[in-house]
């Protein structure tokens, strides 16, 4: 009887490791997806910005061609 009460803790063992893992993956997926997203704000922003540097820039080029 002392064997399948060690396999039955050690498998509630293993499947709690496999759930404290799957816990921390989750809040590392959440962190990465914000990080990710952050970068993508300022990946916008900085187009934005160049977009913005840039016009007056085409328009004076765009007249010295004329």
């Amino acid at each position: 009887m002392a064997w399948p009460m060690f396999f039955l803790a050690l498998a509630f063992c293993g499947i709690a490791v496999l759930g404290v893992l799957a816990v921390r993956v989750g809040l590392e997926v959440r962190r990465l997806a914000r990080a990710v997203g952050d970068g993508c704000e300022r990946l916008a922003r900085a187009a934005e910005d160049l977009e913005r540097a840039a016009t007056p820039l085409a328009a004076r080029a765009g007249r010295t061609d004329r």
